[in-house]
């Protein structure tokens, strides 16, 4: 798939073009602009981009199957025309066969699709990034930009930021993708758009099932990518994500090339995309050498075998987690293993189980393998269990008074990566806004019902007990390959992984150099009003309020307070002090002591004798007796609230503090210094238990 537009020569284009296929395409500098004279801005002054069009050859390829096609698979994945959708494009044949199938499907479903603002479809918005990696990849995204919107599809350019430097040649690609990505989801979130749509074919599944292979991957990962998936981006408060949907996955990349003809589109090829430097490329073009039918049609049905072996494993996984995982509201889940039954679960389940409930608890975006993934299944496999284990952001202990019967498992705070803190605005200004949560949910739950249908009986389902290694050898056994595509595919294999392991060596001294993890740090201060997402599960805000609320009345009558005249409308400014910010972190062992010591004094000793606070400061409060009454009976009732959680989850509890480090509030547990402390926190994890929706039908 072409990603970038590459300035080139003519006559290294037409050789690109040539070999792509049989069909004759001409190559020509902008031709496809000369009824377009009105935009000259679009126009390169000197350079030359390697274009491509075939409209000679228009008239005798009919895409009318590929339309029926694809107009399947968005019924699949749970779309109608009238949904807001977002498409990844960068100007190559696959971004623009899928402007062209998207723009047909949506004008087709949809009487009415001119917006009042112009001749664009409404509801679908291409996004292009430039990547800002050369001087004029500018020029070139305007001239993708004025070719898509010629199909009636808005577009907007999206220029990339990179505040750490352009990444280096080694890392080129995989960092471009991960900003492209991140573009996309922000510029979604802009425009209130749910759905995302790439261009990603079966070819790219090929290359990827080549590349997994070379690495070791299992069944899951063989697999390749997902046909519709939820993706939790950073900076989206709400929690329903973007979905991730890849409608061209069963079409080839030789399709991409015949709708683009059929419809008499022009796109741009990539010559990067030639060059054996990048993994992928080498795959691709060792890929084409194999020209054979047999052998692709064997290698996507092995593909394909995995796929269903993946989508059977994913049911079993969401079945086990509504089954033997309860989550608690202050951040924790419980395993109960006598309704899990760990013993009678194969392997790869299990551990995909597993993975899914630990990448929940820490919230984390990768998910855990390898030896820790082995330790944790034996942890859960020795029942009852008896011991603690920390492991991928997580630790795990038995529940108090289970025997051993659940597991317990929190959110480690003894990690060397720093508390993360995100800031958002609040949406809510007053007017009817469009809901894109309940938009996604509906198309998320039609999406689901196809897949619940299609979902495979064990008996068809392949690869549950074998291991990566014989992968290959089970489907040569079970005929889905035969013995010329299974030596074929081995020496593909064989050749990256030599690659891999000769590279490993550099590519470990430059990750014990410049970081293992490249983790974006916050501020750790909190605004008033202003609203927090804290460790990726807590949603936090807070403001100080000269009213005392309701609650904290009640309290203090108990107290028998004098709340006669002014009292109830007080400004306490003792607690806070100048301070106009406070901090945030999470609960620590000396906040349980300093309540328990808060909750045993009486008005007369705090006026004598004052409070110890976390960082051994003494908060002097003669002038704030009233808050001394109010903290005291607060922290009577966080106790108890408290003693409900285990040890073990409280130390991921977030923690209002002053600049100072004197403890203010622990608002999961309703406890707060001051009566005129308005605290507001919301446990909503970003990524939901299980991963979120992921369909590989």
């Amino acid at each position: 798939m072409g990603r970038v537009l590459i300035l080139s020569s003519s006559s290294s284009s037409t050789s690109l073009l040539s070999s792509i296929s049989k069909t004759t395409h001409k190559c020509f500098n902008f031709s496809f602009l000369h009824h377009h004279s009105q935009h000259p801005s679009f126009l390169p002054s000197s350079s030359r981009f390697s274009m491509s069009s075939s409209s000679s050859s228009s008239s005798t390829i009919d895409i009318s199957k590929y339309k029926q096609a694809f107009s399947r698979r968005m019924a699949m994945a749970g779309l109608k025309p009238h949904h807001r959708i977002a498409l990844g494009v960068s100007g190559g044949p696959d971004s623009m066969a899928l402007c062209v199938l998207t723009a047909g499907w949506k004008t087709a479903g949809v009487s009415d699709v001119s917006s009042k603002s112009g001749d664009f479809i409404d509801g679908l918005l291409a996004i292009i990034v430039d990547h800002g990696l050369r001087a004029e990849s500018k020029e070139e995204a305007n001239v993708v930009s004025h070719r898509v919107s010629q199909m009636g599809i808005r577009c907007e350019i999206a220029h990339c930021d990179w505040p750490s430097g352009k990444p280096k040649q080694g890392h080129l690609q995989e960092s471009a993708r991960e900003m492209r990505y991140k573009i996309f989801h922000e510029v979604c979130a802009q425009h209130k758009i749910g759905v995302l749509m790439v261009a990603h074919h079966a070819d790219d599944q090929a290359e990827l099932f080549i590349l997994r292979l070379s690495r070791n991957s299992g069944v899951l990962g063989l697999a390749g990518t997902p046909f519709t998936s939820q993706n939790f981006p950073n900076k989206v408060p709400e929690n329903h994500g973007i979905l991730l949907v890849r409608p061209l996955l069963e079409f080839s990349k030789k399709d991409m090339y015949k709708i683009l003809q059929g419809s008499s589109e022009d796109w741009v090829e990539d010559p990067t995309n030639q060059s054996p430097v990048f993994t992928r490329n080498r795959i691709r073009m060792a890929l084409n050498d194999l020209s054979s039918s047999a052998f692709k049609s064997e290698l996507q049905a092995l593909i394909s075998t995995c796929r269903v072996t993946r989508a059977y494993i994913d049911q079993v996984c969401y079945s086990l987690i509504m089954k033997a995982v309860v989550v608690m509201d202050h951040g924790y889940a419980v395993i109960d293993l006598q309704l899990l039954c760990p013993l009678k679960i194969e392997d790869i389940c299990l551990s995909k189980f597993l993975s899914l409930v630990l990448q929940f608890v820490s919230q984390r975006q990768r998910q855990i393998r390898g030896s820790a993934l082995k330790l944790l299944m034996e942890y859960v496999r020795t029942f009852p269990c008896k011991n603690s284990l920390t492991a991928a952001g997580c630790y795990l202990c038995p529940e108090p008074g289970s025997k051993g019967s659940k597991v317990l498992v929190c959110c480690s705070v003894e990690h060397p990566f720093p508390e993360k803190m995100e800031f958002f605005e609040s949406c809510s200004d007053g007017e009817p806004e469009f809901s894109v949560a309940n938009e996604l949910g509906n198309i998320i739950e039609d999406g689901k019902s196809f897949v619940n249908h299609l979902t495979p009986d064990a008996s068809d389902v392949h690869f549950l007990d074998v291991n990566t290694e014989l992968v290959l050898d089970e489907a040569k056994r079970l005929n889905i390959i035969t013995e010329s595509t299974y030596r074929s595919i081995l020496v593909l294999q064989k050749g990256e992984t030599d690659r891999f392991r000769a590279n490993a060596v550099a590519i470990s001294d430059s990750t014990s150099k410049h970081g293992i993890e490249n983790v974006q740090t916050f501020g750790k201060s909190l605004q008033p009003g202003q609203i927090c997402y804290f460790m990726d599960r807590f949603i936090l805000t807070w403001k100080f309020n000269n009213k005392i609320s309701g609650d904290a009345l009640r309290d203090l009558a108990d107290y028998d307070m004098d709340l006669s005249g002014d009292a109830p409308s007080f400004c306490c400014t003792s607690c806070v002090g100048d301070s106009k910010a406070l901090e945030v972190r999470h609960m620590i062992e000396s906040d349980w002591l300093y309540l328990a010591q808060l909750s045993k004094h009486t008005h007369s000793k705090f006026l004598h004798q004052g409070v110890v606070s976390v960082n051994e400061t003494k908060q002097m409060m003669e002038n704030t007796a009233s808050c001394l009454h109010y903290a005291s009976i607060s922290a009577q009732k966080a106790l108890l609230l408290l003693k409900s959680v285990p040890v073990a989850a409280r130390r991921s509890l977030p923690v209002l503090v002053t600049q100072q480090g004197w403890l203010l509030s622990i608002p999961s547990v309703n406890f707060r210094h001051c009566p005129c402390l308005m605290v507001h926190v919301e446990f909503k994890a970003k990524i939901p238990l299980g991963g979120g929706h992921s369909s590989f039908i």
